[in-house]
């Protein structure tokens, strides 16, 4: 359901998203878990962070700025008036800092501008414009969205809901998270519904295109979001909408999807975490049974971590592909591994209404693994 999906997307970069009302912490699992550090109450939005070193880099997207973690819990601006921020990382060697931006209609949701920027030493700047390319070669348009041959009742209970039931990919873009690539970048596009490879001088091409997401509409799921009973037994293709993007030390490209359309239990927990293999672009699901993948982390031992954004948690898949509750950690948006192995995470501020305030932050999760990044095999 396009306009649901976007509008979801959209609003991890702007103000004013209606979220379905997470889990509260303590529902993430029974047994002991880690104690996070709270390092930050000063954030809002941190949608992504990056630890090379002993900096800590951080994407705040409602502040609309990237910045490095101060020891007071503040951030102090690299980039400002930056829209949408939301992806950063560092290049391997350290000297080019990049991040993500999307420029959104504060009142349509439609995304207007997207692209990755590249700042170097010596005041080098370099803008990526993945809207431009997305609007030129729109990848995504062989994949066919919504609902084959639906019935005149199917069809007119979507009309009558102003939801999409019969569309192919259309042309939007939402750079949203980026991470080092060999001398470039892979960025992912929550909009596009793609994976993009961006070189040092910013040419954009298409990596992969993620694959829609089936789901079948029980009886239960149609008379919660308000349908007539001919729906249930429909099968609708979600948009995959990609949110995080890592690359293991093989090569192999990790990226959590985060299904279009309602987000919020009543539809399932239906993000997924993918691993891409470039040089054969084999496309292979790790894990799934995800409520809100907005994130996720490389372990030191090869397990992934997860941020669960709507269950309130972060999760971690383990090398067999078993997936299990990490640590309950409530509005959590980012999770990050740094140089050293220490597991970092960030979460937002409250956004339901019906929820109990609470700043964002930034914590330090675990004390790390010595040794080096493996990927899943």
């Amino acid at each position: 359901m396009r306009s649901s999906s976007r509008a979801l997307v959209a609003g991890f970069a702007v103000a004013g998203l209606v979220v379905a009302t997470p889990v509260m912490a303590s529902a993430a699992g029974k047994g002991p878990h880690p104690d996070p550090e709270v390092r930050s109450d000063q954030v809002l939005a941190p949608f992504n962070l990056a630890l090379p070193g002993s900096d800590v880099y951080v994407a705040e997207g409602f502040m609309g700025l990237v910045g490095t973690l101060q020891g007071d819990g503040s951030l102090s601006p690299i980039a400002v008036g930056q829209p949408g921020a939301s992806g950063v990382d560092l290049s391997q060697d350290g000297s080019i800092l990049a991040f993500t931006t999307t420029l959104s209609d504060d009142e349509t949701g439609v995304n207007l501008e997207a692209g990755l920027n590249l700042w170097g030493p010596g005041d080098e700047k370099i803008y990526a414009d993945t809207m431009a390319y997305e609007e030129e070669h729109n990848p995504d348009a062989v994949n066919h969205y919504g609902i084959d041959n639906p019935s005149e009742c199917v069809a007119e209970a979507f009309e009558a809901a102003g939801f999409p039931y019969d569309y192919m990919g259309q042309v939007d873009s939402h750079a949203y998270s980026v991470a080092a690539w060999g001398d470039g970048w892979v960025v992912a596009d929550a909009g596009a519904n793609a994976l993009w490879s961006i070189d040092a001088e910013g040419d954009v091409s298409t990596l992969a295109v993620l694959p829609p997401q089936p789901l079948l509409i029980t009886a239960d799921m149609a008379a919660a979001l308000g349908f007539p009973s001919c729906v249930a037994g429909v099968t609708y293709a979600f948009e995959p909408v990609p949110t995080d993007v890592e690359v293991a030390a093989d090569g192999s490209v990790y990226v959590t999807t985060l299904p279009g359309g309602p987000e919020s239990a009543v539809l399932g927990a239906r993000g997924a975490l993918w691993k891409l293999t470039p040089a054969t672009g084999a496309l292979q699901k790790v894990a799934d049974g995800f409520l809100g993948a907005t994130n996720l982390a490389l372990g030191w031992k090869g397990e992934i971590y997860v941020a669960e954004y709507f269950a309130g948690k972060i999760s971690v898949v383990k090398k067999n592909g078993k997936k299990s509750d990490y640590l309950p950690l409530q509005n959590v948006i980012a999770v990050e591994t740094a140089s050293d192995g220490t597991l970092w995470a960030g979460t937002t501020i409250t956004l339901d209404p019906s929820q109990p305030p609470a700043p964002g932050t930034i914590v330090k999760v675990n004390n790390g693994h010595p040794g080096k990044h493996i990927g899943l095999n």
